[in-house]
């Protein structure tokens, strides 16, 4: 069974962008319209879509859910899965009403650890969990922060509470183009025995080929496609082999 790739759209001021390991003062735009790059994934036969409202994230608040919805609305053959300024149970029912399939918590969790095992048990597989790890510890709020938890403890923690999907960044990696962070992602997998998705550090369709050798579920892919390093149809077509 080959892993799932979810292109990835990164939101900040309605444009589509990049950030180098989290830091919004490295900023790349690729684009100025999240719904023309996720038409454009669709086309190209993504089943799923990973979309980050950045400004969310930092603000603690939607910023840029109107055009997750959009996206949701208007592109009938693909899932969406969004993170980033999810705080509230309201934040939530807003995003699942309005058609989107899963819904990241993230910051929320390390804060309101009960909160969010209430939102898991409540939303089921409609819930995701992101970890962002920082050299083995949580980062929250927009990376911004680090946490004394460590990821694979929070992992536990909430795959116990009945957590199904792990969504896992290592922020080292994020944006480098180095490799993704294999062996913290296949840890997290084999210490929850959930489905984890690998996000970070892609850079190539050898980097695909060796998660897709391991037992993690999937993987998201930013920058080396807005570079050009492969096309989503050619990282569909490896995964596939």
């Amino acid at each position: 069974m080959s892993i799932t790739i979810y292109p990835a759209i990164d939101m900040r001021g309605g444009n589509c962008v990049r950030l180098l390991q989290g830091d919004y003062n490295q900023e790349t735009i690729y684009g100025d319209s999240p719904f023309d790059m996720a038409r454009r994934f669709a086309a190209d036969g993504a089943a799923w879509i990973h979309m980050v409202d950045l400004d969310g994230a930092k603000d603690g608040k939607r910023v840029n859910d109107r055009f997750v919805i959009e996206a949701a609305r208007e592109l009938e053959d693909v899932r969406i899965q969004i993170g980033g300024g999810i705080r509230s149970e309201e934040d939530i029912v807003h995003y699942l009403e309005n058609g989107i399939s899963r819904v990241i918590i993230g910051s929320i969790a390390v804060s309101n650890p009960e909160f969010a095992i209430s939102m898991i048990r409540k939303y089921g597989g409609q819930i995701a969990v992101g970890i962002d790890a920082k050299n083995g510890y949580v980062a929250t709020h927009g990376w911004l922060d680090t946490s004394e938890v460590k990821a694979v403890d929070l992992g536990k923690q909430f795959a116990d509470a009945g957590a199904e999907t792990f969504i896992f960044t290592d922020i080292a990696t994020d944006g480098t183009l180095a490799g993704p962070n294999i062996a913290a992602t296949i840890e997290l997998a084999e210490i929850t025995g959930k489905s984890v998705i690998a996000s970070g550090g892609v850079s190539s369709l050898i980097d695909l080929a060796a998660l897709n050798r391991t037992s993690v579920e999937g993987a998201i892919v930013g920058k080396a496609l807005y570079e050009n390093r492969f096309t989503l149809k050619e990282a569909l077509d490896e995964v596939r082999k």
